[in-house]
């Protein structure tokens, strides 16, 4: 990574991480944001199991436990933000019920932030029983060293003196924990396929792609002036499993 794709990255990451942060703080923004993480944990799970399959398929049984691990700790990510919400009496939209507009295709429905993540690959390449192994590894050694970095970022602005928030924090560094384990069989993933020069290449390739994703996700935030569609519904209200189980 060269010096101003550095700065870039700080730069991105630093407004992202302030964002991020005042959102879980402030009770109004935080179900979206609960919303949010409980959709992309539990959304990964098919694609990491279609993986693993794939894995073993081709012999390697060593990454192929790996991914079934990985998300095995999605599932619970999942369950872990879902529970957070309950807590707050919200739940996620159920978006099958909703009228989608007819003038909306595949390209529209696509993530901003992803389609400039994987620039110059088609959806089809991306799908679990043909993406490029570096690509993955690489791709999700990205964006699970970083994940693991804001949710203990988030976690430790969150108030100790409310149990609900308090339950959520100590979610959010399990969380963080799984998520540096993530990225450490990854790279390891990588090293087994390739020389440490061809890791770093594909390393930086993929910081350098994040950046680029991260800074345009900035700007279209202040383009909204940080309003997004809201995710969550007012869920059914229960005083049953008030501590977070994080084990």
């Amino acid at each position: 990574m060269n010096f101003f794709t550095y700065l870039m990255h700080l730069a991105g990451s630093g407004a992202i991480a302030y964002y991020s942060a005042a959102q879980i703080r402030d009770n109004k923004t935080r179900p979206d944001v609960l919303a949010r993480f409980q959709l992309a944990e539990s959304g990964s799970v098919p694609f990491l199991t279609a993986l693993s399959d794939r894995a073993a398929a081709e012999g390697d049984t060593w990454l192929a436990e790996k991914l079934t691990k990985h998300a095995a700790d999605e599932t619970r990510h999942g369950q872990i933000f879902a529970h957070a919400l309950k807590q707050l009496n919200k739940q996620v939209i159920d978006f099958k019920s909703q009228p989608q507009p007819k003038s909306q295709n595949k390209s529209q429905q696509r993530s901003p932030f992803f389609a400039i993540y994987y620039e110059g690959y088609a959806q089809e390449q991306l799908k679990p029983a043909v993406i490029d192994w570096d690509v993955f590894m690489a791709s999700t050694y990205i964006l699970e060293l970083d994940a693991s970095k804001d949710f203990a970022r988030m976690a430790n602005v969150l108030p100790d003196d409310d149990s609900t928030a308090r339950n959520l924090k100590i979610g959010m560094l399990s969380i963080a924990q799984d998520e540096t384990g993530h990225a450490a069989y990854l790279y390891e993933a990588m090293t087994r396929r390739m020389s440490a020069n061809q890791v770093q290449n594909l390393i930086d390739e993929w910081r350098t792609r994040k950046v680029n994703a991260l800074l345009a996700m900035v700007g279209g935030i202040l383009q909204r002036n940080g309003d997004t569609r809201s995710l969550v519904q007012d869920g059914a209200p229960s005083e049953a499993d008030s501590e977070l189980v994080v084990a």
